[in-house]
């Protein structure tokens, strides 16, 4: 039994369509949820002046009643509150006005390449799905998922780790998800305050000079049992179908399991974790390098992964291009745009990280109804002793 989730929608059309199939019957949903997580993908420190607009929400229009899935596909509509002042531009059916193309692609976007393969003269026709405001219908579909995750005892949670050249603090030890209580009130999502300075003054400074900004993002999933993925084939290997997931989203472009790209550097000695095991706590480890992935499969500690955001695109000080349609050199279309995107992009992180893990859950434990699924997870955890 797979999970699947699909969005459609353009960044400035009528607005963002998610359906997410696969997600047993029973399950709890609440409509504050989904729109509290929406409200975080518009969080952050150097985001530009949609988000003074955009204020999502998600409708549920299909496979729920009275606040249960019934087992069906589900459909989440997210409205473009800003519609009316793109009607003509983004109409689906032909318009009256003569609506001018756009003509200069973006070093960076999607736009070049995606009029070349899609044989458009127009680079709108590529930059309107390409933009990351897709990454709300998936937020939306993430909250569905993490709410099957949250009962069978699952937490997905994110937070900043780096913006620009500015650096977290490494901690004592690994967070807790008693760490990020206040994690959203912070201006960009980040659990060092003294590191938060800084990273709020370097935004400022950086977007002053007309920059855009990067960073990363780490995303821990809490509470997951041994085994979902396998080794059996390439396919099915955690790690890589986590991987795939994350840089799919806009800008991503590494990522790394525990201490990822370090290992390399590592002695063997200090890079794998050891196995222990006693009465009280069972089959456990004192360290986790590998992130909670071994053999592609969860090893049941906290599944970390860090995720690398190059600057977004869209300058305010537009980069060298060329005219598609005279071929002269230009400057590259300037659209409204914000200059530090990484806070918001742990929270598509979660949603991302929490499908995968959501869809594996479904494919080892099956299940048509949430209390099957819950008692199937149970005895599994009976079955190897688990006591995580």
């Amino acid at each position: 039994m797979a999970l699947n989730l699909i969005t459609a929608g353009e960044s400035h059309g009528p607005g963002l369509t998610c359906i997410v199939e696969g997600l047993p019957a029973g399950l709890g949903l609440e409509q504050e949820a989904i729109d509290r997580d929406m409200a975080r993908r518009q969080l952050g420190h150097g985001r530009g002046g949609r988000m003074k607009i955009e204020r999502d929400h998600a409708n549920v229009t299909a496979g729920v009643r009275h606040g249960r899935t019934l087992g069906g596909p589900i459909a989440l509509q997210v409205p473009n509150r800003d519609y009316a002042n793109w009607e003509e531009r983004m109409n689906p059916w032909p318009v009256d006005a003569d609506v001018p193309e756009v003509h200069l692609p973006r070093p960076g976007h999607a736009d070049l390449v995606g009029v070349q393969k899609y044989r458009f003269s127009d680079v709108r026709n590529v930059l309107e799905r390409a933009s990351a405001r897709e990454t709300a219908a998936r937020v939306a579909g993430g909250a569905l998922c993490k709410a099957f995750l949250g009962a069978v005892g699952v937490q997905v949670l994110s937070h900043v780790v780096q913006i620009g050249d500015v650096h977290a603090a490494p901690r004592e030890g690994p967070p807790a998800p008693a760490d990020f209580a206040g994690v959203d009130e912070d201006p960009v999502r980040c659990l060092d305050p003294e590191a938060s300075a800084a990273m709020v003054k370097h935004i400022n400074v950086q977007r002053k000079a007309n920059e855009s900004i990067g960073g990363v993002f780490e995303v821990i999933a809490f509470g997951l049992v041994p085994g979902l993925g396998s080794h059996v084939s390439w396919e099915e290997r955690l790690d890589g179908r986590i991987g795939g997931a994350l840089c799919s989203i806009q800008a991503a472009k590494g990522v790394a399991f525990g201490d990822g790209f370090g290992l390399a550097a590592a002695p063997g000695s200090h890079s794998h974790d050891e196995i222990f095991y006693d009465e009280e706590r069972g089959y456990h480890r004192l360290t986790n390098h590998a992130g909670g992935l071994e053999g592609g499969m969860t090893t049941g500690q906290p599944l970390n992964v860090r995720v690398a955001m190059k600057p977004i695109p869209t300058l305010t000080k537009p980069l060298r291009s060329v005219d598609i349609a005279t071929h002269e050199p230009a400057q590259a279309l300037r659209e409204r745009t914000d200059s530090c995107v990484v806070p918001a992009a742990g929270v598509v992180g979660e949603a991302m990280l929490a499908y995968v893990l959501a869809d594996a859950y479904r494919q080892k434990f099956g299940g048509d109804h949430i209390d099957d699924v819950r008692e199937a997870v149970e005895r599994y955890r009976e079955r190897i002793a688990w006591r995580g």
